[in-house]
């Protein structure tokens, strides 16, 4: 008890003079001193642990926000190309309502609805049939020329072949010159092209040319635009030019198109040949 009472009494008397006079304040600064590179030490691993959970964190903040940007750069660029898409929709739209206006044949609005499945083939399936009045043979063009012709009908779609078909000619007249042809489908040397055939090696025909429908077919009506002339070969050991032409309408694009009546409905019927009556010989009586 008498060591207990020692302790005590001088570590109140320690306590009142620090209190009162800062007896303990040079021990207290050296001890600290002495012990700061041990509580640095001590201290690292946790400032180590600290350090890489900010940089985990402010890691994968940042891999968020720069997700959510290219999100954000992809829904906006999938926005401008589709505004894009429709601006030259709205264009084509307007460009076939104009070219509907001038045309004289009776004509509707169709849409493609998809390719043809047969890949030897060039033909396209537009939203219009029988219960549209669709008929069969009834010329097809888009706004920039003429497209191909409907050769199967069905209820409520119909079946479009395109000029550039293997199958397909369509009569021709060249704007500059007045000359008619006959353009067939050439799918074996180029893609999506015509052929202008039987025309004479000889003949007036220049790369750039027009051609037009004739109207001569009874199907097209005249003066629609067909194919550009891209390419005239001449040869010594033919009678005919090879003359290759690239058609004006969206053959591999079109989307939308007009329909028109054939020009065999519009054509008047021909002339039933009166049979010119018969005379008959009078005996002279005697």
């Amino acid at each position: 008890m008498s060591k207990l009472a020692v302790c005590s009494a001088l570590a109140l008397l320690f306590m009142v003079a620090d209190a009162r006079f800062k007896v303990m304040q040079p021990l207290r600064v050296g001890l600290a001193t002495v012990l700061y590179p041990v509580q640095w030490t001590a201290l690292q691993p946790v400032l180590m642990v600290q350090s890489a959970t900010q940089y985990f964190s402010s890691l994968s903040a940042a891999q968020a926000t720069r997700a959510e940007e290219q999100l954000k750069r992809t829904v906006l660029a999938q926005r401008a190309n589709q505004v894009e898409q429709l601006a030259q929709e709205n264009e084509r739209l307007r460009r076939l309502l104009g070219l509907q206006g001038r045309l004289q044949s009776p004509a509707m609005a169709a849409q493609v609805i998809y390719d043809a499945a047969d890949p030897y083939t060039r033909k396209v399936v537009i939203d219009k049939g029988l219960a549209d009045q669709v008929a069969l043979g009834s010329p097809v063009l888009d706004e920039f020329g003429v497209l191909g012709q409907v050769t199967r009908v069905y209820p409520l779609v119909s079946e479009v072949t395109l000029i550039t078909d293997r199958e397909q000619a369509i009569p021709v007249l060249n704007t500059r010159t007045g000359a008619r042809g006959v353009a067939f489908g050439d799918v074996g040397s180029h893609a999506d092209a015509l052929e202008l055939r039987f025309m004479a090696a000889n003949a007036d025909v220049m790369t750039g040319d027009l051609l037009s429908t004739s109207g001569v077919d009874g199907v097209y009506p005249p003066g629609l635009a067909v194919a550009r002339i891209e390419k005239v070969e001449r040869r010594v050991d033919t009678v005919f030019a090879r003359i290759y032409c690239v058609p004006l309408a969206m053959v591999s694009g079109a989307n939308h198109v007009l329909v028109l009546a054939p020009l065999s409905g519009q054509i008047p019927a021909r002339p039933v040949a009166v049979a010119p009556a018969a005379s008959g010989r009078h005996g002279v009586a005697k």
